[in-house]
């Protein structure tokens, strides 16, 4: 029989946003205070787990997420660009309330082609990045689990090419809240679940900026 091995997707928490902008991969941008529990909540529910391995995101929020789990399993984090956010050429706009930063005249000529996305990094670029970083890190965890901190985009499209869904979608309908844990299971080399967990649900504070 195959191994089995758990390749757990967490996003990051809450970030200090005062200013409500798409802060997409611009630096600077740290967890809240909220999002720092969350991150220390998401330590305690899965830190039992046999998690051999820890890959984040090289940004602030994603590497502050890791940071608890690592000090609870004594793990190093090992950055990987493969876990970036999406990139995104409305970056540093405000997103105003209902995503009014898709209603504003000045960004419509970004918003040719909303399949592609016209707007930002490829869907099927993303879908390349992190399927090639889920399995370089399911072969050093192979029998065991890993966790990857990434961003809401990015997990939600590997999510939606892994169960064989289109990648063009609604931001509002992602099911990838704040530091939530998508779940991919593998017997060997297939995938043979995906499921979905809120260990810091109880925390969320409202609606996250998307492109998070």
């Amino acid at each position: 029989m195959a191994e089995t091995t758990v390749v757990h997707l967490l996003r990051h928490g809450e970030v200090h946003n005062p200013s409500g902008v798409l802060y997409g991969r611009l630096p600077g941008y740290h967890l809240s205070e909220t999002g720092q529990l969350m991150a220390e909540t998401v330590a305690k529910a899965v830190g039992g787990r046999d998690i051999v391995a820890l890959y984040s995101s090289p940004l602030e929020r994603a590497l502050e997420t890791a940071a608890p789990l690592a000090d609870k399993l004594g793990l190093d984090i090992v950055q990987d660009e493969r876990l970036i956010e999406a990139g995104n050429m409305l970056q540093g706009r405000p997103v105003g309330k209902g995503l009014e930063i898709l209603r504003n005249p000045r960004n419509y000529r970004y918003f040719w082609n909303p399949l592609r996305p016209s707007w930002g990094e490829p869907y099927p670029s993303i879908v390349r990045r992190m399927k090639s970083v889920i399995d370089d890190a399911r072969a050093a965890a192979r029998g065991h689990e890993v966790v990857l901190v990434s961003h809401q985009l990015p997990i939600w499209t590997i999510r939606m090419a892994a169960e064989g869904r289109r990648l063009w979608h609604d931001p509002r309908r992602r099911q990838c809240a704040l530091a939530s844990l998508t779940t991919f299971t593998f017997d060997g080399d297939r995938l043979v679940s995906v499921g979905y967990s809120e260990p810091a649900g109880s925390l969320e504070t409202g609606p996250s900026v998307p492109g998070a």
